[in-house]
């Protein structure tokens, strides 16, 4: 497909080509027709992406606040990776099209192949010849309704929902703040209800536009004109009953004027995005009632919702996102509703780069801009071939895929894969299919793809690295296993015990090294750690302190694409205790806090109690609810008249006949993805399978003692029964 994408560090544009995304349960694919430009929106990214590294920081402040704590958690250099893999990153632009269902999947309603349809949401009705669409975020077309004005849906319920709140009745008189097309579309919905609309803006090219296409009844440019005295007078002296700022500015001029015109007992509402630092005289005098919009209606940021395809119901939440899209298609089709008097630009995809930079530069006037697609249908494209694909390779070298290039991927896994002059990067997923192209030519792989199977398909592919949401790894580790590729996957290995079965009696039965992510056990901290404490050790006594962080309980983490912090993250300290004790756990006991604050998730606050099958004994305590301050990680291990203190990883306590202080750096991710090549070269693991099933089935066996309350016994053998 052909897709727009923007690269952060500098703001630029670009058509990418890329395989086509991925179709799920709930979601449909779309053949695009045109889609719509949010100048304010999507200008804005495009204007901080110009901006210096200084710049970027100034203008987001949290952001970079963001990256100072990250930097004392990960390190300088991990940081500026992370930063870094963000900047230059393409991220894909829009949110609002219009085009014709070519496929669906199941779960999706009434939609049919061939309906024409409206659609919304960020990162999924991107500016791109073809989308896949979660279901709720699509609405068919009513008669009358052309697809270019269809475009504009998305961005037309934006303004529909900032009316709703105002809740207009006819005759009242309204100010719209900011004539952009957000502004504009409001102006025009507002009149739909009765009422007068008078307009103002900064750009007297915005203003004429608004009274030449009626959008308005009255407008003045801010700052030229006396625009107090003349809302005055179009208010006749009494003051606006609505004031809607529409305007995106930092600056807190346009609510200090909405408390300014707007009338007692009136209402203010911001659907922009503005400064919001209310001055008390006007708002507590005139007991002015003010809100903020939510984008497009609820629903939004809902996940639930918008990709799982749970609908709100109809007599409880009238307005939700997708059903302010069906209102605004009602509005277009009998003609309160008509965004073409307001469409400056109409450009193809091809060229579409440069309309970002007109928005970035102002150096013509606009309003509606819409980008206008191939009227003809195309090959599917499964697999895209990158620079590095015409480029010989030698016939020592491991081929290495990865699924799922994130953030963590980017920080911790490719660096050293990119740095072992064994391997070469053959093939990237996606299921986006921008981000496989984009980080593809990045880093030098040979091929993008936004599906699994093409990638296993690959014969340059040796092994695949997996490091995709938790609720995947199980498939995938199955799948190449089965291609008779080896595989590297992020922690966790799984997340039900029927997955972790269906594992072992793969792996029982295949030559594929499977690693998993445990590089803990890696680091330079522990080697030495077990090196001092020695093999011919007699049973160890062991305590492990986690001061994890709070994560909320809408974290995907916490839901079933993550399993739980548990599954996802106690696994590694499970698997350290291992390493020390070489020896798997046979018996687990878990106890966890008890509270009435919801806000609190128990089991990510638990002390978790093993027995080795050597003797020895381990202790684990998870806590989300520690200090700020506190480092993360802390582990003490004794036995055979000597201790060893891991202190987060940076600082080791070896004590003995005398004590020794070594300091060290990373916490072995590095070393993992050297172990995992020569391991692949070598063909011997560098973890054992028994070991890795072993810390995934201690894993579950938390869970169980948390729901019984009592000792869990465990045995891989119960793996292969």
């Amino acid at each position: 497909m052909k897709i727009l994408g923007q690269k952060l560090s500098d703001g630029l544009v670009t058509v990418f080509d890329a395989p086509d995304p991925v179709i799920a349960d709930g979601f449909v694919r779309i053949r695009t027709f045109y889609s719509a430009i949010s100048p304010g929106t999507e200008g804005g990214k495009v204007i901080t992406g110009k901006k210096s590294l200084i710049g970027k920081a100034k203008a987001k402040p949290a952001q970079a606040m963001q990256a100072l704590q990250m930097a004392k958690t990960l390190g300088l250099k991990n940081t500026i990776i992370k930063v870094k893999s963000k900047l230059e990153g393409a991220q894909p632009l829009g949110y609002s099209l219009c085009g014709e269902i070519i496929e669906i999947s199941n779960n999706t309603g009434n939609l049919k192949v061939g309906n024409i349809v409206a659609c919304a949401g960020g990162g999924y009705a991107n500016h791109a010849d073809e989308a896949v669409i979660p279901a709720n975020l699509v609405v068919k077309l009513p008669k009358g309704v052309s697809p270019k004005n269809a475009a504009y849906t998305t961005i037309a319920s934006i303004a529909l929902q900032g009316v709703r709140l105002a809740e207009p009745t006819i005759g009242e008189t309204a100010v719209v703040i900011g004539l952009g097309i957000i502004g504009q579309l409001a102006a025009q919905i507002l009149k739909a209800n009765g009422c007068r609309i008078f307009g103002i803006d900064l750009d007297e090219d915005q203003v004429k536009l608004a009274l030449e296409s009626e959008s308005v009844d009255a407008a003045s440019v801010s700052g030229k004109d006396s625009t107090a005295a003349l809302i005055s007078d179009f208010t006749r002296g009494r003051g606006a009953d609505i004031t809607i700022i529409c305007a995106g500015t930092t600056s807190n001029h346009p609510v200090e004027l909405a408390g300014e015109i707007t009338r007692k007992k009136g209402r203010v509402i911001v659907v922009g995005a503005v400064g919001m630092d209310l001055p008390r005289e006007d708002y507590f005098k005139k007991e002015i009632s003010f809100a903020v919009s939510c984008s497009y209606g609820p629903g939004r940021y809902d996940p639930t919702y918008e990709e799982g395809g749970i609908d709100y119901p109809y007599p409880y939440v009238r307005w939700t996102e997708g059903r302010n899209m069906e209102a605004v298609l009602d509005l277009m089709a009998n003609g309160s509703l008509d965004p073409s008097k307001l469409t400056t630009h109409t450009v193809p995809l091809k060229d579409s780069p440069s309309a970002y930079e007109m928005i970035a530069t102002k150096s013509e006037p606009f309003c509606g801009i819409l980008i206008v697609y191939p009227d003809k249908e195309r090959e599917s494209t499964g697999t895209v071939s990158l620079p590095e694909s015409s480029k010989k390779l030698s016939k020592d070298l491991i081929g290495i895929s990865m699924l799922g290039p994130g953030s963590f991927a980017q920080t911790f896994l490719l660096p050293p894969l990119k740095n072992d002059n064994r391997v070469f990067f053959s093939t990237i997923c996606t299921k986006s299919g921008l981000t496989a192209s984009d980080i593809g030519i990045q880093k030098g792989f040979r091929k993008a793809v936004s599906n699994i199977d093409e990638m296993l398909k690959d014969p340059e592919t040796d092994a695949i690295v997996v490091a995709t949401r938790h609720n995947t790894h199980a498939d995938a580790v199955l799948k190449a296993i089965k291609a008779g590729k080896s595989v590297f996957v992020e922690k966790p290995l799984c997340l039900t015990k029927e997955e972790l079965k269906e594992i072992a009696a793969a792996c029982n039965n295949s030559n594929s090294i499977v690693q998993v992510g445990f590089n803990r056990r890696f680091s330079k901290a522990a080697v030495t750690a077990k090196d001092f404490i020695g093999n011919n050790h007699p049973p160890l006594t062991m305590f492990y302190r986690i001061s994890a962080g709070h994560i909320p309980k809408e974290h995907w983490t916490q839901t079933s694409e993550g399993g739980g912090r548990i599954l996802g993250e106690v696994c590694h300290f499970i698997d350290l205790l291992q390493y020390f004790a070489d020896a798997n756990p046979t018996r687990i006991q878990a106890f966890c806090i008890s509270t009435d604050d919801e806000s609190l998730e128990p089991q990510d606050n638990i002390v978790i109690n093993l027995t080795f099958e050597d003797g020895s004994v381990g202790s684990i305590g998870y806590f989300a609810e520690g200090g700020k301050a506190l480092p993360k990680e802390r582990c003490e291990i004794t036995g055979g008249g000597r201790t060893a203190v891991i202190d987060n990883f940076n600082r080791l306590e070896l004590y003995g006949s005398s004590k020794k202080i070594s300091k060290f750096k990373g916490k072995g991710h590095a070393e993992e993805i050297v172990k995992f090549i020569t391991a692949l070269k070598t063909g011997n693991p560098a973890i054992s399978m028994k070991s890795q099933l072993a810390t995934t089935l201690a894993s579950f066996a938390v869970l169980e003692s948390l729901e019984t309350g009592e000792a869990i016994d465990i045995s891989i053998g119960d793996l292969l029964t």
